[in-house]
């Protein structure tokens, strides 16, 4: 009887502590972190300039998530030693720096989305915590949007635009961080808050390597000549950034077919090169005005290089603001010949267009006389071929092509020459003239067009340039078109060099205009399609519902790139509610 009551005595308290820890259920965890105090008296104001550390509590443990992406603080602090939680969570965040706080200015510790709870990661958004060493908090901000204005469709993944605020001076260090910075939502919304009242430089750009500092030729830009004036608050001061022109640099040389290529950065207007190789003295080079390479030719067999071993040659440049001497090591490789291909993107040959060769080599001369074209393999006939104006590379033959019929053309060995070489073998390309209603057309009436000429493209989906035309005026039609959905881009040539400019902010020289239309245009084949495109229409690909600008009311006018409104956005506030601020 014992030995039973003991049993059951075990049984039951068995079964009563595998009920203790049992999960109860219950909703889901759905609130972010709730902030609940800090080391710095509530005030925030008159904090002690060589206080060194900064501690926040919550509610509930939270982790720290991209840390050193995420936070931002304005204006800068120097020699950040350290910042908690790093590996395990905690119910609280510390941040502890070495240097000295300036004397009467307001520091905000802008958080992002780095704040979320251990279990749920729950996001605490765009937590800021600020506090001052004099005797106030400044409360004036700056808000706005950031567009990219080239961009054909909105990027998926982490928004980099940032937005920061430099304090007007003579000279500026645009190498250093911003004196203000802050983040752009995912919806493009910027809001830079505890400002001191002064004039500041305001500039915008993609911060692709998260170091708050602004890389020329490498993120996109956009700014303000004009200082701002932040006397008061400023609401839907909008900016548009723009891919950014990189610095004049060399890169490198390597070699290539017919000699070696010398590299650039930054878009050379002009490149003189010159030989410094007592073997080889005989060389050209070609540029093209605002191209990042420069082709040397050479004969390396009769010039007698890198025929047995490697060698080491060396080239002076000249680019009207940088000369430097360069070498590169260069062993003659057979493989690399002359040669030519179809350029037509296949088989087919589009109605009332030039059938197109290229060359691996750029081309100086071609003797046609020698080639043969021939359709439906039996009546030889009559075509005229050049080298292409634009490009040197490229042949085009024309001739009376009939849709639907087979074509092929003979071009004999050593019938296309370049400087030092020519075609060493004998090619045949088999084509056929496509029928006209296998393609259809595309007509724009372009309202506030451009007074300048411009570079009106079609994209396909992976955004490559499938058909450009270099125009002016308000009306665009390209006539034989293959079937398909493309992107429409304008770029506008303002200054007419043939070049489209990017934004210098070294020189505060703005990028050339753009402009890409809120749709897709459909093309059908047999069809003719029709758009009306208003360059101030400000709808995009990515919200082809948005409305229409508004007609300005005379004397009712805003200086451009305003946009006053009444409310800012809903953003955080350091207690963690949204808060809504009337613009003062």
């Amino acid at each position: 009887m014992k030995r039973l009551l003991l049993l059951f005595v075990i049984c039951f308290l068995v079964h009563s502590c595998a009920r203790v820890g049992a999960p109860v259920g219950g909703p889901k965890d759905t609130l972010a972190p709730k902030f609940l105090s800090s080391n710095i008296d509530t005030t925030r104001v008159n904090v002690k300039r060589d206080i060194h550390e900064l501690r926040l509590d919550f509610d509930e443990y939270i982790t720290l998530k991209d840390i050193n992406k995420n936070l931002i603080i304005s204006p800068p602090i120097k020699n950040i030693k350290r910042i908690l939680p790093s590996n395990i969570a905690n119910k609280f965040v510390m941040i502890q720096w070495e240097d000295t706080l300036q004397a009467n200015t307001t520091y905000n510790f802008n958080f992002g989305n780095s704040i979320v709870d251990n279990n749920e990661a729950n996001i605490l958004r765009y937590f800021n915590f600020a506090f001052s060493t004099g005797d106030k908090l400044d409360d004036l901000y700056v808000s706005g949007e950031i567009s990219d204005a080239v961009a054909l469709k909105k990027k998926q993944g982490e928004n980099k635009l940032v937005v920061g605020l430099y304090q007007a001076k003579d000279t500026i260090n645009y190498k250093q961080k911003p004196y203000y910075i802050t983040k752009v939502d995912e919806d493009g919304y910027y809001e830079l808050n505890y400002l001191t009242p002064g004039k500041y430089k305001i500039i915008a750009f993609e911060d692709e390597n998260g170091n708050s500092i602004y890389d020329p030729g490498k993120e996109k830009i956009g700014f303000q000549k004009e200082p701002l004036d932040v006397e008061k608050s400023v609401s839907g001061l909008n900016l548009k950034v723009y891919p950014s022109k990189k610095p004049l640099k060399y890169i490198e040389m390597k070699d290539s077919p017919g000699g070696v290529i010398m590299a650039f950065e930054g878009n050379p207007e002009t490149v003189k090169v010159a030989s410094v190789n007592d073997k080889l003295q005989d060389i050209k080079f070609t540029h093209k005005p605002k191209s990042d390479t420069v082709q040397i030719w050479f004969d390396p067999i009769k010039s007698d290089v890198g025929q047995t071993a490697t060698e080491n040659l060396k080239f002076s440049y000249d680019t009207g603001k940088k000369q430097d001497t360069v070498s590169v090591f260069y062993k003659y490789n057979k493989k690399n010949v002359m040669d030519i291909e179809n350029d037509n993107g296949g088989p087919g040959l589009a109605p009332n267009s030039d059938f197109k060769i290229r060359s691996s080599y750029i081309i100086d001369k071609i003797n046609p006389e020698k080639w043969v074209l021939k359709s439906d393999s039996l009546t030889t006939q009559e075509f005229t071929a050049k080298i292409s104006e634009t490009n040197p590379y490229q042949i085009l033959i024309h001739s009376d092509f009939v849709p639907g019929k087979k074509y092929q053309l003979t071009v004999p060995k050593e019938t296309v020459s370049s400087y030092y070489a020519k075609n060493v073998q004998s090619k045949r390309f088999d084509f056929e003239a496509e029928k006209v209603d296998q393609f259809g057309s595309l007509a724009f009436v372009i309202q506030n067009a451009p007074e300048a000429s411009y570079w009106i493209q079609l994209l396909d989906a992976s955004d490559k340039v499938v058909y450009s035309r270099y125009t002016k005026g308000n009306n665009v039609k390209f006539d034989i078109l293959k079937p398909g959905e493309y992107i429409v881009r304008i770029l506008v040539d303002n200054n007419g060099n043939k070049f489209w400019d990017e934004a210098d902010f070294e020189t505060e020289t703005f990028a050339e205009d753009s402009y890409v239309f809120y749709k897709k245009a459909i093309v059908r084949p047999l069809w003719e399609t029709k758009e009306e495109w208003d360059l101030k229409d400000t709808r995009t690909l990515d919200n082809p519902k948005g409305t229409l600008p508004k007609p300005v009311v005379p004397g009712d006018e805003t200086p451009a790139g305003t946009v006053p409104t009444e409310i800012k956005k809903e953003v955080k506030s350091d207690s963690g509610n949204a808060v809504l601020t009337p613009v003062k």
